[in-house]
């Protein structure tokens, strides 16, 4: 992992409906109609339109990413992914990983430079923070080389102590890179 990629990553507390960015990431369910914790948060503050626009989409199967307009959300989309619930299993692993990369390369495709993931599957789906935390990490750092066009990729957590997870990792991928 190099510097030039270290640096394209940023982590910060707060909440994702606020940060003025090209995008958000949505931690959707397979229906994309709404729910609880950071998708009930996004359809709330982005109002009836997005809600109109996933039901147009139809649905998203695990892993993968659909595209909304952001519409009263201060971000310009709203790219939705559906992280696997937490068995243990290899799989959640493969399908996490590709929920970043399914939404960076959505991103790309869509011109845009900013966007701002939460801690996909960590609330009631049960992923343990710290190893999605590795897998959020090392899959966009891996993706990031082939996307030149992102400029900035934000790791937004509501918690103090998801944050300081966030936080440990990357300082440690920094120091190893000194």
């Amino acid at each position: 992992m190099t510097r030039d990629i270290l640096d394209r990553l940023e982590v910060q507390q707060g909440d994702i409906t606020r940060l003025r960015v090209d995008a958000i990431v949505n931690a959707a369910n397979r229906s994309l109609l709404g729910g609880g914790g950071v998708d009930g948060a996004i359809h709330r503050a982005a109002g009836p339109g997005l809600l109109e626009a996933c039901r147009k989409i139809g649905g998203c199967p695990t892993g993968e990413a659909r595209i909304t307009p952001g519409y009263r959300l201060p971000a310009a989309y709203v790219i939705h992914t559906v992280g696997p619930v937490y068995s243990g299993k290899s799989q959640d692993a493969r399908l996490l990983a590709d929920c970043y990369r399914n939404s960076l390369r959505l991103a790309a495709e869509n011109t845009v430079r900013t966007i701002a993931f939460p801690a996909i599957s960590c609330g009631v789906y049960g992923y343990p923070i710290q190893e999605a935390c590795t897998i959020a990490v090392d899959t966009t750092a891996a993706v990031l080389p082939e996307l030149s066009g992102i400029e900035k990729v934000i790791f937004i957590l509501f918690s103090s102590g998801d944050k300081a997870v966030y936080d440990t990792y990357l300082e440690g991928l920094k120091q190893a890179r000194q």
